[in-house]
């Protein structure tokens, strides 16, 4: 019975153990991966190595469109196109998707390559 007595004490004293959600969220531990928030086109030098790489076929790259398309909805956020992209331009956020009810496909498309110049015989 004291027990129950001095439960019903603590409990009144003391903080929730649980965090008032909308109101107050939760910080990010330093090693979270997040998702693919996007890619800097102009830095890019469209070489599929991502593409390649990617476990669950998310990222889709057209080397001679210059198109680079991720579904984030099919990554399955193990960070491995970020560490192996040549030009270090793909990024991602320290956050977790929102829900969602469509599936959002980043379709980033880059600046047309420039002509070579015709070689002088």
């Amino acid at each position: 019975m004291f027990d129950m007595i001095g439960n019903i004490l603590k409990n009144l004293v003391s903080k929730p153990a649980t965090r008032a959600y909308p109101f107050k969220t939760r910080e990010m531990n330093e090693n979270v991966r997040g998702y693919i928030s996007g890619i800097d086109p102009e830095a890019c030098i469209y070489c599929g190595i991502c593409d390649k790489k990617c476990p669950s076929d998310a990222i889709k790259v057209d080397k001679p469109n210059r198109t680079w398309t991720i579904e984030n909805y099919r990554c399955i956020v193990c960070g491995e196109c970020v560490i192996v992209c040549p030009k270090q331009c793909i990024y991602m956020e320290k956050t977790h998707l929102t829900s969602s009810t469509q599936k959002d496909i980043i379709v980033c498309k880059g600046s047309p390559k420039p002509p070579k110049e015709a070689a002088n015989a």
